[in-house]
């Protein structure tokens, strides 16, 4: 299995690629590594989240000797490798055909192929497919490598101003008020910045839940991360949820994040309701351990108060 084939790079491309920085001496430049091509497994590319410039040397690597790329959205990660003029087999992986190209995968992982599995942008597997090939080319035994790059998650908490020695990343909130305020009381007692991906229709609402969940925390909307338009709006919950329920909805990808809080648990969050409503499908243990992770109060307290609420609706 041989090496994919590099076309000759759009104009741009072949600069980017050919010219050292001009930082850099022109000698002290050959010294870099020479191209390194993937070892045969499953190589984990991440690829940028919007400047094409924002690739790393062994991604570029790693795309031009594949055998075969696997992406959620052929057609994104061909006007990558059209950029860079890489030639290679690419084939459709997400969440509705997973299952059934899986088998496959593992076949040509076995026969000692370089797969290399990339996102439509950033870093595959967050709120991405991925995990489950990952996890069954592990428990195969193949090789599994990840060739480190952008991020948006760590692109907007760099340049957030939040505190950033702790922070948790919880995906996409639901898109329904009720349930993300659930997901919202799940995580106030978290000691860290939470980092969200949100879309610009559901912005606004979002917003409001986490001001009327999370309190006056402040908070970045991170909007269009390394493109032409960038933007950065900081400012309290409650006034970008304000603001943001008299503008038009915003285009792009948002990287949201709310700065942590003081761990003191809302007035108006009921600790009783919350332990019955979870009752029936946790049970006492489990109702008990899931309000003490989400809030920080003591699990023995907690489970001594679930059961006399299960006892008292006998």
């Amino acid at each position: 299995m041989g090496l994919g084939k590099l076309r000759k790079p759009r104009n741009d491309a072949a600069k980017i690629m050919s010219e050292p920085p001009s930082h850099i001496p022109a000698e002290t430049s050959r010294r870099a590594p020479a191209p390194q091509p993937p070892e045969p497994g499953l190589n984990i590319v991440s690829t940028p989240i919007g400047n094409l410039r924002d690739i790393t040397l062994r991604a570029l690597d790693a795309l031009a000797g594949a055998d075969r790329i696997l992406t959620e959205d052929t057609r994104v990660a061909r006007k990558l490798l059209d950029a860079y003029g890489i030639e290679a087999k690419v084939l459709p992986y997400h969440d509705h055909n997973g299952a059934k190209v899986r088998p496959e995968i593992l076949t040509a992982l076995a026969a000692g192929e370089r797969v290399v599995l990339i996102s439509d942008a950033g870093t595959p597997l967050i709120s991405d497919p991925g995990y489950k090939l990952v996890r069954d080319a592990v428990a195969a035994g193949h090789p599994v490598r990840a060739i480190p790059g952008a991020s948006a998650l760590l692109t907007g908490l760099a340049a957030a101003g939040l505190p950033s020695d702790a922070f948790f990343f919880a995906g996409f909130l639901p898109s329904r008020s009720g349930a993300r305020r659930n997901r919202l009381k799940e995580l106030i007692a978290i000691p860290g910045t939470l980092i969200f991906y949100e879309t610009g229709p559901r912005i606004a609402a979002s917003l409001v839940d986490i001001a009327d969940v999370l309190g006056s925390r402040e908070v970045v909307v991170a909007r269009e991360l390394t493109k032409r338009f960038e933007d950065y709006t900081r400012g309290s919950a409650p006034d970008l949820a304000a603001a943001y329920s008299v503008l038009r909805a915003p285009r792009g990808e948002i990287t949201l994040l709310v700065g942590p809080g003081d761990g003191l648990i809302p007035p108006d969050l009921d600790i009783d309701a919350e332990l019955k409503a979870l009752l029936p499908g946790l049970g006492v243990k489990g109702a008990a351990a899931k309000v003490s992770d989400a809030t920080g109060l003591n699990k023995r307290e907690l489970y001594a108060r679930a059961q006399a609420l299960k006892e008292a609706g006998r």
